[in-house]
């Protein structure tokens, strides 16, 4: 007796191998072979060996075996959800009770949104997005559907931001807000309708890079046509927010497989979240995509793109300095050893390319530096002498030189010291900046939405990572890495670019290698995800921190 959806959760949920409750067990067709092995023990050990038995709560005994075999058996939280077998008439009477207590289908709903989001979405958004999950729900609609009208809904809003007037950017603004409302109603139909899968993961993480930075192009376009070039800024934008998850997934990583933190930094951290309001206050100070969205609609619709771009330069460079400062904090007032998936997984998101790699597999005896260290110093240097010097210096050859050995030696050694986390956000730092940098000085039409396009190719390449990783897939293949050069190799390629091309040709160069950047990332990434898809990996869904 018990709960329709009590069964949904315990039977139907595709991101477990073998689930149960009490009185139900499944098994997805990786763990068919332990289910059979798990049957036939219980059986046989029920009967003494016959051909034919009984056995009095079989379902619970071929769970427990199956568990005794080392299978990981998932058993859902069912919190006021009941799933139970009666064993005499009064245990039922009190189950039917228990049962018509609860509406099972406002718990749906409820458990529907995600546990942990942002203000604006918790407030503003899920209160009804929930409820247009659920009619997509009964009308046959999927999350990957959903997830797709949200990609061209904020497409078109990008397209009308674009057109440079006022009307498209209000227009803009509020088709920026649906797509929103409809990036929640995905992930909420996949709970809803427990339909998970490795395809609608990547899709939904990928899509809203897409949507934002697609959206900060079209501000870009928008402001061009009224005479203003905010494509520095639209840039910039993109430059920042890229870091500020790479610190996100840099840090996560480190630490995923790690004891719990009790440093004095995480005591007083989770002592801040016992207090109500500041949760909700901390949560809205890390700008996340609920509140990041919202702020970038409004100002859209009221003012005008430089204004929208340099608040939300601001508002995004103070998170970044508070949660890097934070996790800064715990990482060197934590005492936990670095495992080696762990600094696997760092090594891997670092996208060292062939040059480095050479350089630290020479084994050269360098200056005794964190790796953290000598990855700021290279990055810094170079991004210095970008920014300072005129355009065609071969001071900045020099420097990317100098870059490709400080980015080797930072990786000679494996990434397990308590602050190697950054050294992947640096790179990413030095890489983006550096090409911003240069096509800013270039000074030539084109040059920024060039660099725009690269950077966006690249940053994909570098997200693409991070949810092969998070999907437990590893890394993209070495051979992809070294096609497009490394993060050193291509800063090395634009420093020569800009050193000994004529700013038209160099805008030239940066589109040429955006389009074959973009192409040989994109063709192995969709190749990967449709076929792991295909052959059914693991489903997967994120219900971390809002991004």
């Amino acid at each position: 007796m018990g709960h329709v959806h009590a069964l949904r959760l315990g039977l139907t949920d595709p991101r477990f191998a073998a689930s149960a409750v009490h009185g139900a067990v499944t098994a997805q067709p990786e763990a068919r072979a332990d289910l059979t092995r798990a049957l036939h023990a219980t059986t046989v050990a029920g009967n003494g060996g016959g051909s034919a038995v009984v056995v009095e709560a079989l379902a619970d005994q071929v769970a427990q075996a199956i568990e005794a075999e080392g299978r990981a058996l998932h058993r859902p939280d069912l919190g006021t959800l009941v799933a139970t077998v009666p064993s005499d008439p009064q245990t039922r009477n009190e189950a039917r009770q228990a049962v018509a207590a609860v509406d099972d289908e406002a718990v749906r709903l409820r458990t529907a949104v995600k546990s942990r989001d942002g203000f604006f979405t918790t407030y503003c958004i899920s209160p009804y997005s929930r409820h247009i999950a659920r009619w997509c729900a009964r009308r046959g609609l999927t999350p990957n559907q959903v997830t797709t009208a949200s990609l061209l809904v904020a497409l078109i809003a990008a397209g009308c931001a674009a057109t440079g007037t006022r009307g498209g950017f209000v227009a803009a603004g509020l088709l920026l807000l649906f797509s929103f409302v409809l990036d929640c109603t995905d992930g909420q139909l996949a709970r809803y309708s427990l339909q998970y899968s490795t395809l609608g993961a990547w899709l939904d993480a990928t899509f809203d890079r897409a949507k934002e930075y697609a959206y900060y192009a079209g501000l870009a376009l928008g402001a061009a046509r009224g005479g203003d070039d905010v494509w520095a800024l639209a840039l910039g934008a993109m430059v920042l927010q890229t870091c500020r998850h790479v610190v996100d997934f840099s840090f996560n990583e480190a630490n995923h497989d790690a004891t719990a933190n009790t440093s004095p930094t995480a005591a007083l951290s989770d002592k801040l979240d016992s207090v109500g309001w500041t949760v909700w206050l901390r949560r809205m100070i890390v700008l996340p995509i609920g509140e990041r969205w919202a702020l970038i609609a409004v100002l859209t619709a009221v003012t005008t793109p430089r204004i929208t771009l340099i608040v939300l330069l601001i508002g995004c460079g103070l998170a970044a300095c508070y949660t890097t400062a934070g996790r800064v904090l715990r990482s060197l007032t934590r005492r936990a050893t670095r495992t080696d998936r762990a600094a696997q997984a760092l090594a891997d998101l670092a996208d060292t390319g062939p040059l480095a790699s050479a350089f630290a597999a020479l084994g050269l005896r360098g200056p005794s530096l964190p790796a953290p260290v000598l990855a700021f110093v290279g990055g810094a240097a170079l991004a210095c002498v970008a920014g300072l010097t005129s355009y065609g210096s071969p001071w900045v050859v020099v420097a990317a030189v100098i870059y490709v050995i400080t980015s080797g030696l930072a990786v000679a050694r494996p990434l397990k010291g308590a602050l190697d986390w950054l050294v992947p956000p640096f790179f990413r730092a030095a890489e983006y900046g550096t090409i911003l940098l240069l096509a800013a000085n270039a000074d030539v039409n084109g040059a920024l939405p060039a660099a725009f396009g690269l950077v966006s190719a690249v940053a994909y390449h570098h997200y693409d990572t991070v949810y092969r990783i998070r999907g437990d897939a590893g890394a993209p293949p070495h051979w992809l890495v070294r096609a497009i050069g490394g993060h050193e190799g291509r800063t090395l390629l634009v420093a020569l670019a800009a050193a000994l091309l004529t700013d038209t040709d160099f805008t030239v160069a940066l589109t040429a290698l955006a389009v074959a950047v973009a192409l040989v990332v994109l063709v192995e990434s969709i190749r990967y995800w449709v076929t792991a898809h295909k052959r059914g990996a693991p489903a997967v869904h994120d219900e971390g921190e809002p991004a």
